[in-house]
């Protein structure tokens, strides 16, 4: 297998375009958050398309399907973090279920590619 262009990747791009919507979010929490909630969701959101391009650059499906996992593993995480935000009143819902319907398609995408690898 030849490694993946990361930028011919929807995933890639998409989970990108999270990570972008996630800081511009999380940047409303309060100060005192900084160093948790804050610091954890970006960290995770960051981590997913972080995955997918480290898995891309991986020279057999095996170690993409690994990476992928990861990633995928990550969206649920976020996912988390995100309804904590909505159920500690730090932000209103209304911000977070664009986010939560990004990353559900993101979710769905990355499965797809990893079923796409078993064949």
């Amino acid at each position: 297998m030849k490694s993946h262009r990361i930028e011919d990747l929807k995933v890639w791009k998409k989970s990108m375009a999270l990570v972008k919507e996630v800081y511009l979010v999380s940047a409303e929490l309060p100060n005192e958050e900084k160093f948790g909630l804050l610091s954890q969701i970006r960290r995770c959101a960051v981590s997913i398309p972080s995955n997918i391009a480290e898995g891309a650059g991986r020279n057999n499906k095996n170690e993409f399907y690994q990476f992928l996992g990861i990633a995928f593993g990550s969206t649920y995480e976020l996912q988390t973090q995100l309804q904590l935000l909505i159920d500690l009143n730090f932000i209103f819902e209304v911000k977070i279920v664009p986010l939560k319907e990004l990353l559900a398609e993101i979710q769905k995408m990355i499965y797809s590619l990893k079923e796409s690898l078993k064949l």
